[in-house]
């Protein structure tokens, strides 16, 4: 597929933020780290699809990605969308770790594995991954060893809490493998983090990225959420500059989502002390700025890196692709996923665990694994998919390769598709180049409605309200 160029200089930064178009286009839509999304997956994908799914990947002999989803987190934080456990009890996840290894022996013998499966991505999310005591994290760690080969140069990440992590922690995450670190910051400014329930100092968050340097981690990644309760354009700058100073590899700059009738401890925040829409354009305006200004790459969505990190790399060549934990630059691999409500991509297939620790526990003490739901791909979905995928990731399709590698006629097959395009082409969000379709720089931060168009579920649901907003 033709990529796009996807450098932003802060000449570019200009551009790239159209005010009136965020204002215009700013809807309800999917984050598409999968297509088709989450919400469209259904109960009648049973354990036996799964199964049938593990089986066909396992005589591929190729390489795969782990999710562990640890859910346990001692305090909650207002704002989070996350399965999780409020929980200060370590039985809990002493017990959880235990059940893990069963699920994984499980998967494997499903899979018929006689040696250990080569992994190239692994990523412990939750929850706050770093609730497990040392001896947790070790015996994880050797129940996934007993039957996953993690090879050198793959990326091993985890999610961190800068508040409840020591040296101790740090070195012995990289102890164990992990050399990548991703760290929750969200807002440094007091009344924002006192009004989600989340103090957390500079101090904190800058040992943690010390103690990552010292102890050999390559990447580290901070996550910031604007758009919380008594946030300014003021403050957020102050956030802003203090994680410049730093200089993570990249960051998160994610659009807080409130939806208190579907997250009940949002129902904890002031509707009355978000800021106004006004107010949130003008973060997300001076962010960009700031962030090219200091040579940051806009990847996409609300991923920022640095031009020599392997996420700005990829793009570069075309190599990017998108996951379930965001941008990757791994090659479209299968993903297996442990735990409650982890995700994974397996074949044509997406299967999703159950949600409660009760329900997970009763699954497998019967000998079954844990299936909620799911959904297998049809070929329309799997086209699409690929198509979405590349809108996302280089910003770019050539449609004459890919009607070639599909084997349609891109205009017919598509013909609903390309009719709608005409008011996002109108608007600037998409150009043709001859056969090849390109988002440009003014478009993309609206990437997510362009692909919007091409995604035949959603045209076929009237659900949208579900959906964070595209900004």
């Amino acid at each position: 597929m033709n990529s796009a160029t996807n450098s932003c200089s802060s000449e570019e930064k200009e551009v790239l933020f159209h005010p009136e178009l965020l204002q215009k286009f700013d809807i309800n839509g999917p984050r598409y780290t999968s297509y088709p999304s989450a919400d469209r997956f259904h109960n009648d994908f049973s354990e036996a699809d799964y199964l049938g799914a593990l089986k066909r990947v396992a005589k591929a002999n190729e390489p795969l990605s782990l999710y562990f989803h640890l859910p346990f987190c001692p305090n909650i934080c207002y704002y989070c969308g996350c399965n999780k456990i409020i929980t200060k009890d370590h039985g809990r996840s002493a017990k959880y770790i235990k059940y893990l290894a069963k699920e994984m022996a499980m998967v494997c013998n499903a899979m018929g594995a006689q040696k250990r499966i080569p992994i190239t991505q692994l990523h412990w999310g939750g929850g706050t991954p770093t609730f497990l005591s040392h001896e947790e994290m070790i015996e994880l760690m050797q129940h996934t060893r007993e039957h996953f080969d993690l090879l050198p140069g793959g990326e091993y990440s985890i999610e961190i809490d800068p508040r409840r992590v020591t040296e101790k922690d740090i070195a012995l995450l990289a102890e164990l493998g992990f050399n990548r670190i991703s760290l929750g910051v969200q807002d440094f400014n007091l009344a924002v983090q006192e009004a989600v329930h989340r103090v957390q100092t500079i101090e904190e968050t800058q040992a943690v990225m010390d103690w990552s340097r010292k102890y050999g981690f390559t990447s580290r990644s901070v996550d910031l959420i604007y758009g919380l309760p008594k946030q300014t354009p003021e403050t957020f700058k102050e956030t802003v500059d203090a994680v410049l100073a730093m200089s993570p590899d990249r960051l998160s700059v994610y659009n807080y989502a409130h939806l208190p009738h579907i997250f009940k401890p949002q129902r904890r925040i002031s509707e009355a002390d978000l800021p106004p829409a006004a107010d949130k354009l003008n973060i997300l305006s001076n962010t960009i700025e700031h962030l090219t200004e200091a040579g940051y790459v806009f990847i996409g969505m609300d991923h920022f890196a640095k031009p020599d990190d392997e996420l700005a790399i990829a793009q570069k060549e075309g190599k990017l692709h998108r996951n379930f934990q965001g941008y990757s630059t791994q090659a479209e691999c299968d993903l297996l996923a442990f735990g409650i409500s982890s995700i994974g991509k397996v074949d044509d297939c997406y299967s999703q665990n159950v949600r409660t620790l009760d329900e997970y526990y009763e699954s497998l003490d019967h000998g079954h694994l844990p299936v909620l739901r799911g959904m297998q791909l049809d070929q329309d979905d799997l086209l699409r998919r690929e198509l979405i995928g590349e809108l996302m990731c280089q910003f770019a399709l050539n449609t004459q390769t890919f009607a070639k590698d599909y084997q349609l006629d891109f205009s017919n097959y598509f013909k609903t598709e390309i009719e709608e395009l005409k008011g996002l082409e109108e608007a600037g969000l998409l150009e043709w180049q001859g056969s090849n379709m390109q988002v440009p720089i003014k478009g993309r931060l609206l990437a997510r409605r362009v692909a919007m168009t091409f995604d035949r579920h959603l045209r076929e649901s009237q659900a949208k309200g579900t959906y964070s907003k595209v900004l």
